[in-house]
């Protein structure tokens, strides 16, 4: 990098970058090297990215200087954005962290991508993610497990580890996931940054290699709530392409950050604070609800939502029955990686799954096979919509009661490398207090909120539908109250 350039303090939230971009302190250019270089520095360290697209980041970080240069711009122009690696970028190497989309490069861009770009802001490059977006831990990829920036003998959560774990370690101020069973929330409370599940529907999932089509939103990371809000504002709102997307009107989600806790009804649902749950987090999630008290909101310990204790069996019925038809079109003839030398089409294609899918995707399209097929169905796959639609009815009841719900986001904090990943129903039990919110559909957030022997600790937050606003502005009265979000994992930071 050029002598001349100003050192750029990289622990400043994306908008701290964007003020300081407006007043010419330093260029995008200059923003997007110095990120750059970070990430070069940290990549070997943390694995957090597949794919570092430094020459397209370049050409963007010069026209949005271009655009700074008039007076215009969005709260992202010019702000470096990562990417997981499981939403599809025109021309760039989109591979969902499986050796089955080895050498795909998308002839289009998914809507939230193009969003990002049309908003001005800097794609630096696609991160690493458990393949296909099925796993709680970041080890389930083709490229190497993400290490937790926070002590690397540890996970960062999944499936969006390297998009949470990037923002952590200061790589880039924001970064875009995908949630379909906790997947922003929980790698968002193990690496110690703010991470948002829209409500399903919120936020378009045109071009997102698709898991679970019911349960996935797309979301945004950061450490900040506010830089969380421009995000979100940025990538939601209906899409013709995605007809599940709804047209509700993108409201100004920071409107009432003003108010703070003023006014704030906090439901407490005793189902999230039971037997499972580590001692340690639940004394850390306890001080944080004492400090929404005191700050003054409103504490409701008599809501209830007791079907929850079921939604970790529905989801991993109603999950990989549709993993399973979702991955039915990868058969090696179209693209991606595929065997040739079989002997027959049956067996050139068994091949080209057996080598191409790693085995957590192999259980899941298995399970989800097998609850779909016949003299099965009813009894499971259908059981489970049964279950979904009553954890849907009483979260709404809840909800109806309080403004948000509060609870932990996991169960403990970030665990060892290798500790789960051959007991899967361990690993699945990660996820037991985020994935009841994509089952009901509704928005929800997880905040830092301390530490336990020095590991991050999440608090997470659950919205009616298509009420983010009150989600951000209580998070945002939180983070006010507390600096838990600017910690950083090293000194170095």
């Amino acid at each position: 990098m050029d002598s001349a350039v100003p050192e750029i303090d990289l622990n400043r939230t994306a908008r701290e970058h964007a003020a300081a971009l407006r007043v010419g302190e330093y260029t995008s250019r200059q923003l997007t090297e110095a990120t750059l270089s970070q990430i070069r520095s940290e990549q070997d360290l943390f694995n957090t990215y597949i794919t570092i697209t430094e020459e397209l980041a370049l050409q963007q970080a010069e026209a949005a200087d271009d655009r700074l240069s008039t007076g215009e711009g969005d709260p992202l122009t010019g702000v470096p954005i990562g990417v997981k690696d499981l939403l599809s970028t025109k021309g760039i190497p989109t591979s969902a962290g499986s050796r089955m989309l080895e050498g795909y490069r998308p002839t289009f861009n998914c809507t939230v991508v193009d969003r990002l770009q049309q908003s001005g802001a800097v794609i630096v490059g696609k991160t690493n993610l458990d393949e296909f977006a099925m796993g709680s831990s970041n080890e389930h990829s083709a490229f190497g497990p993400v290490r937790n920036p926070w002590d690397t003998t540890r996970v960062p959560g999944g499936s969006s580890g390297g998009s949470a774990a990037t923002v952590a370690a200061r790589g880039v101020p924001l970064s875009l996931g995908t949630d379909t069973g906790g997947s922003i929330r929980q790698p968002a409370a193990l690496c110690g940054v703010v991470g948002l599940k829209p409500t399903y529907g919120r936020v378009s999932r045109y071009g997102v290699i698709a898991f679970a089509s019911s349960l996935e939103q797309v979301g945004p990371f950061g450490r900040d709530v506010h830089d969380v809000a421009d995000l979100l504002t940025t990538i939601a709102g209906q899409d013709s392409l995605d007809s599940t997307t709804v047209p509700e009107p993108v409201p100004d989600y920071k409107a009432g950050f003003e108010r703070g806790f003023e006014g704030l009804r906090v439901g407490v649902p005793a189902e999230f604070f039971g037997s499972g749950l580590d001692e340690s987090v639940r004394s850390v999630v306890e001080t944080a609800i004492e400090r929404f008290e005191t700050a003054g909101a409103s504490i409701d310990r008599s809501v209830e939502i007791p079907t929850v204790q079921a939604a970790l069996p529905a989801y991993y019925i109603i999950a990989p029955s549709e993993a399973s038809a979702n991955l039915a079109r990868y058969d090696g003839v179209k693209y991606g990686y595929s065997f040739k030398d079989g002997e027959s089409v049956d067996e050139e294609m068994s091949m080209t799954r057996g080598y191409g899918f790693g085995d957590e995707v192999k259980r899941r399209i298995m399970i989800g096979t097998y609850a779909l097929s016949a003299g099965y169905y009813d009894a499971y796959y259908l059981k489970a919509q049964k279950v979904r639609t009553l954890i849907r009815q009483e979260f709404a009841m809840a909800l109806s009661k309080c403004d948000l719900l509060l609870t932990p986001t996991t169960p403990s904090v970030a665990f060892a490398l290798g500790e789960k990943i051959e007991a899967p129903y361990e690993m699945y039990l990660s996820d037991l207090y985020t994935l009841p919110v994509n089952i009901a559909g509704n928005p929800a957030i997880s905040v830092p909120c301390g530490f336990v022997q020095g590991l991050p600790v999440g608090l997470h937050l659950i919205g009616r539908p298509f009420d983010e606003a009150t989600l951000l502005r209580a998070a945002n009265a939180y983070q006010e109250e507390t600096h838990w979000h600017e910690q950083a994992p090293q000194s170095k930071y």
